[in-house]
């Protein structure tokens, strides 16, 4: 082995390489992030400790410089990416070395890579691979003929060849020898990891995703009929699109494909081909027409490398890349909406009466108490078949009556207008009970009915009366109830069903962490399912904090909680923060003071002469009292600052006030719209291309991205949030495809009449989709609201 080749010996990392290796990880985190590299480093070491997100953003922003809980999830995202980056880093070298072929240049490109694409091109031409066309021309013997034709002007492609065959070795004549050393550097082209990355640059910014339909499908594809010929550039595909445009290849009726525009791909040479020839330097003239045998031939090693080789190698890369990148883009739009849905307005400790609407199965009813505790359960038969009307008023009536219920929520799913007109027809004849009807939506309330948590919360009651608690509790406080379902059957996601399920996985449970955190929890009332979202706590000390209540009764303290069973001191550390005891012995106990911030609080009551129920709630009591003069070596001045906010107002809950929708009399299904009506509704999902509310009629209207507002939006959760009461205007009902039009633009004129049933959806060549270039189209009946409409039998 020569001296410029690092052997394998030499290769394996040291504590040295470590240490450098950690620096440099640090340092892009905090170019990534925008960050100190000491707030990263801090952050890095606590997380690497043990410590939650909400913890470290709550409780230790003296360390991390006040690293927001939104930085915090993109650090741990990035930092597990970047460690694994170095792994296979580490991989990379360990086998090049042991193959014997690592110089100090490779070794140095390999160290500089930053990102898992580019270390996978430089470890392209090393990586074991099965057994190619190229290793077989150079177990033939033909390596040293593609050497030649590369490398010396002169040589004759026919006559070099002509010394390579050899029958015995495979190679029957000259061509034979030739489409083998054609092979040989073909392979040795595309695995030239600068040209690749040379290639993906200029593709990515001028290549399009094509899509057509697949041969005797069209019928089958109804729903993908606006993608049977559709082109658009990568760079400009929109999440959803590319997520439509994959299903409709998984589901066998999309072909796709990766090109450049129509007068380009028909160029010859092809511009792919002419640039591959370009960077390797082969020569100007290897197209020209009149040119010599061997550039004749170098240029059809140009094209293979393209057609063979290189072409479809990217055409897995990018929709891998789009894929990718679209899956990030819903699952954050599905965290976004979870979080908006877990923390809406809750209706607060008042006795509800929640109903999950059905027709021949009757309404399942079931009542429950200010505190959560189920009171009673019936079911009703107002509709078809029976026609109870009368009996289930006086039945809701007598239960309404005898448990004060005040609030009455009902289920949006089938017969959720029909049931909403019998609470109604209760009000009017009994407004003694003083009752405020709200509608919920219903999502999720099935899986939780089936669920292991409602079997152990209520193993005597029947399934379908389950989903009725679910029903009611989730209009009285929605963040205790949804956190019992899985956040994937809520529905407030795009797609979720085609991305990754790990990482869909990961950033709903880090949501619904964050949310529980953020409004804390009593943990005198608060299920396990609950109590296990807190930070520094899982299922199992959950359910022992339950027992333990359940056994000796409600906590007074918080430092009550160590005598339960497996709760150790880390424990403690990362959740007393979140956990609140309202009227415990401690008033602090129900706020957000971190019990060791305690003696902070004390040194504040010694200054002022103050009893802490005193000061607790008045926001008077610490006017004039300067923050700074408490801080301390552990308690800087962030922390004493959120100490004074929590004394001024404890338990703060930052979610927001209980409002209701109401729907519109007489307005119950599509039939009963008109363009033009003015109507109120309730956001139940926002998408990058707009936002779907319920209007009362059983079917979600869209309200397209260009609709949301007056003004150019970005982002519609920069204007609807899931749960947000709007006002809307219905633009066009599509009675044969279940499709409403709505905007929020209340000065819209409504849509012409559609010339068909089928729509006006765009057909071919549709490149704009309303979401390109920064503008979005005034009216919506264009391009862009059919493009959304197309995503509705998908979404």
């Amino acid at each position: 082995m020569t001296d410029t080749v690092i052997s394998a010996v030499s290769s394996p990392v040291s504590a040295g390489d470590d240490s450098r290796n950690e620096a440099r990880l640090l340092a892009q985190l905090a170019s990534e992030l925008g960050a100190r590299p000491a707030q990263v480093a801090a952050a890095v070491e606590l997380l690497d400790g043990g410590a939650t997100v909400p913890f470290i953003a709550r409780y230790r922003k003296e360390a991390t410089g006040g690293l927001d809980d939104t930085v915090l999830r993109n650090l741990e995202v990035r930092l597990e990416y970047l460690r694994d980056m170095q792994q296979r880093r580490a991989a990379i070298l360990q086998s090049i070395g042991e193959q014997g072929k690592l110089t100090p240049e490779l070794q140095a490109a390999i160290d500089a890579a930053d990102s898992k694409q580019r270390l996978e091109d430089l470890y392209a031409p090393y990586k074991p691979k099965r057994r190619t066309r190229a290793q077989i021309a150079k177990e033939a013997g033909l390596e040293p003929l593609a050497d030649l034709l590369l490398s010396d002007p002169a040589a004759d492609p026919q006559a070099a060849a002509a010394g390579y065959v050899n029958a015995e070795a495979g190679v029957a004549d000259a061509k034979a020898a030739l489409d083998g050393a054609r092979d040989i550097l073909a392979e040795r082209f595309a695995e030239n990891a600068d040209l690749i990355a040379h290639l993906r640059d200029h593709l990515w910014g001028t290549a399009l995703l094509y899509s057509k339909v697949a041969a005797g499908k069209e019928a089958e594809g109804a729903n993908f009929r606006d993608w049977f010929d559709f082109s658009e550039p990568l760079r400009t595909l929109p999440s959803h699109r590319v997520l439509a445009l994959l299903r409709g290849r998984q589901q066998g009726v999309l072909e796709l494909r990766i090109g450049l525009e129509p007068e380009q791909d028909a160029l010859l040479p092809h511009p792919c081909v002419a640039r591959v020839a370009n960077f390797l330097q082969l020569g100007k003239h290897l197209f020209a027409i009149d040119t010599d045998a061997r550039s004749k031939w170098l240029g059809e090693v140009c094209r293979w490398t393209w057609r063979v080789k290189l072409l479809p190698s990217f055409e897995t890369e990018f929709v891998g890349r789009l894929r990718e990148a679209s899956e990030a883009e819903a699952i954050r739009v599905f965290g976004a909406n979870l979080k908006d849905l877990l923390l809406a307005a809750p209706a607060g400790p008042k006795a509800v009466l929640g109903l999950d609407p059905g027709i021949r199965t009757g309404v399942k009813v079931a009542a429950i108490d200010r505190t959560g505790k189920l009171v009673a359960t019936h079911t009703v038969y107002p509709h078809e078949p029976r026609r109870d009307w009368d009996g289930s008023i006086a039945t809701l009536a007598r239960i309404a009556a005898q448990h004060r219920i005040e609030l009455v929520a009902i289920g949006n799913g089938t017969a959720s207008r029909e049931t909403e007109k019998l609470v109604v027809d209760l009000m009017k004849r009994h407004p003694e009970l003083n009752l405020t009807k709200v509608v919920v939506s219903e999502a999720g309330a099935s899986v939780y009915s089936a669920s292991e948590t409602a079997a152990t919360e209520f193993p005597d009651l029947d399934v379908s009366l389950r989903g009725a608690v679910s029903i009611a509790r989730r209009l009285q406080d929605p963040l205790a109830e949804l956190v019992k379902i899985d956040p994937k059957a809520i529905g407030v996601g795009q797609y979720q069903h085609d991305v990754n399920q790990r990482e869909l996985a990961r950033t709903l449970d880090a949501v619904v962490e964050d949310c529980v955190n953020a409004v804390g929890v009593d943990v005198n009332t608060a299920s396990a399912a609950l109590l296990a979202r807190v930070s520094g706590l899982n299922g199992s000390l959950a359910r022992n904090i339950v027992a333990h209540r359940d056994q000796h009764g409600v906590y007074r303290t918080r430092s009550a909680l160590m005598d339960v069973t497996r709760f150790g001191e880390k424990a403690f550390e990362q959740a007393a923060g979140f956990l609140r005891i309202p009227d415990g012995d401690n008033p602090l106990d129900a706020s957000a003071v971190h019990p060791e911030a305690y003696p902070v609080v004390e040194r504040i009551l010694a200054a002022i002469q103050a009893e802490v129920r005193q000061v607790i709630g008045n926001r008077t009591a610490l006017k004039g009292v300067s923050p700074a003069k408490f801080v301390d070596e552990r308690f800087g001045l962030p922390t004493v600052q959120d100490i004074f906010s929590e004394l001024e107002k404890p338990g703060r809950d930052p979610r927001p006030e209980f409002k209701t929708a109401q729907f519109k009399d007489g307005v119950e299904t599509l039939s009963d719209l008109t363009p033009g009506m003015l109507l109120e509704g309730v956001v139940t999902n926002v998408a990058n291309f707009g936002a779907f509310v319920d209007i009362g009629v059983h079917q979600d209207g869209l309200v397209h991205i260009s609709a949301l507002a007056e003004k150019y939006v970005k982002d519609p959760r920069d204007v609807v949030r899931v749960g947000q009461t709007v006002k809307v205007k219905v633009l066009e009902v599509d009675q044969a495809r279940k499709r409403i039009a709505l905007t929020m633009r209340l000065n819209d004129d409504v849509l012409p009449a559609r010339r068909s049933a089928g729509g006006d959806a765009p057909r071919g060549g549709n490149r704009n989709g309303g979401d390109r270039g920064g503008r979005q189209e005034r009216a919506p009946a264009n391009n862009a609201m059919a493009d959304a409409f197309a995503r509705l039998k998908q979404h």
